[in-house]
Order: structure tokens, then sequence, then C-alpha cells
């Protein structure tokens, strides 16, 4: 049975992007929305489509890539709930240059293009925290070309790791991988056997320990002293 699809207006609600809008604003936001299920392989869209708006994950987790010259597929970003993706496409007019697929049974909500402009237009606020948004996604993507250029293949898995470890943790703790390891070796820019050989190297030190995509960390200093 089909779960019922959640009030737009109590979505929009809970990004930080709108909180601070106006009921009336809201309103209108929510009536420019659409929602969009998806099951896992589901496609959002394909590289090439035209962006008419921009994405909000409400539950799931999507994957956004673009095919290599080698025939498989290199991950930009996974993303989860109350994450945004296709702003800067949406403003450029542009198609979208990866494509996007659900990577477990997804629900997102659609926010079209137009009702967007007229918000910015008429709210200073929110188009300052429109900008700030792009401006974050713009740093992560600096940070991560820093990290592929400047960090070996085991700093890359380790701070990866160390990303999902809870924050306000100590201790042992069990952490669950977001995604299948070939897709997290392509986030990393490594191969699947060079993740599968550091895997196992971390393991055979006691660092971490590793049962299909769950990964145990017994000391999280000792992981944080091969991130250095």
């Amino acid at each position: 049975m089909t779960t019922p699809a959640p009030d737009p207006t109590q979505l929009l609600k809970c990004l930080p992007l709108f909180q601070e809008l106006l009921p009336e604003q809201l309103q209108a936001i929510a009536a420019a929305s659409r929602q969009r299920r998806l099951s896992r392989g589901g496609m959002l869209f394909q590289k090439g489509d035209p962006a008419h708006g921009f994405y909000v994950v409400v539950s799931g987790q999507i994957k956004l890539a673009f095919p290599s010259l080698q025939g498989n597929e290199k991950v930009i970003e996974i993303l989860g709930p109350q994450q945004s993706f296709g702003e800067a496409v949406m403003f450029m007019g542009r198609p979208y240059p990866v494509f996007a697929e659900a990577m477990s049974e997804s629900l997102l909500l659609c926010i079209g293009g137009e009702a967007v402009f007229a918000l910015l237009e008429r709210d200073p606020g929110f188009a300052r925290r429109m900008l700030a948004g792009l401006s974050l996604r713009l740093h992560t993507l600096v940070q991560d070309i820093e990290t592929y250029s400047q960090r070996s293949a085991t700093q890359r898995l380790v701070g990866f790791l160390l990303q999902l470890y809870p924050q306000g943790a100590s201790g042992s703790h069990e952490i669950r991988l977001p995604a299948s390891k070939q897709v997290i070796a392509s986030r990393l820019n490594l191969t699947p056997e060079t993740l599968s050989r550091i895997f196992h190297e971390l393991s055979n030190s006691g660092v971490i320990e590793v049962h299909g995509k769950t990964v145990v960390i017994p000391d999280l200093t000792r992981l944080r002293e091969y991130d250095l």
C-alpha cells in the first residue's frame, strides 16, 4: 500500500531555505511544486534534459553522475533527505549536465522555476539564502577537487567514513555505508579494486571492522590519525 503523499507546504517549512518565508509565500511555492516518487534504480532525469526547476530530496537517496569515456559512470554526488539540487542549472537555463538516479525508494519535491524567480524578485532575504546555498555547493566542489588532487586514496576513504560518523558520538560505533562500494569508489575518484584494498588494509590494522555495508569504528581517535 502506497504511503499518502505529504503536504508540500509542510515539507517546505522543514527546509532551511524556506523556513523564513511568510505563509502566503510558502503557499505560492507549494502550489508551483509537485511530488515525484521513484523506486530504486528509477531515473529522475537524463543528461541533456531541460531544467525547469530544482529538486529537494524528502526521503531516500539520489545519485548524480555522468557516463565516462570508459563506458562506466562517474558519481558526482550522493544526496539524502533535505538536500536540494539543480538550482544552478535552473538559473543558467541550460540542460542537466548529469543524470539523476534513485539509489533507494525516494520521494522528491520538484519546485518550478517561475515561482522561484518571482519570489527572488520580491524577497531579498530569500535571494540571500539561495545564494548562500549555491556558494556552499561551490565550496564543497572546491574541497572535493582539493581532496582528489592532494590527499591519498586512504585519506579520501577515511575522510568519507568520518563524515558518516555521528557528531557527538564517541567510542565504538557502527555506520552504514550509504551506497554500494562501487558507487563510493566512483564518488572518491578511486577504482573499486583500490577501495577494496584500502578497506582490507584498515580492517587488518584493526582500525575498522567491515561487515557488508556496515562498518564498525572501534576507536575514533585511531581512525582520525589516518586522516592527517
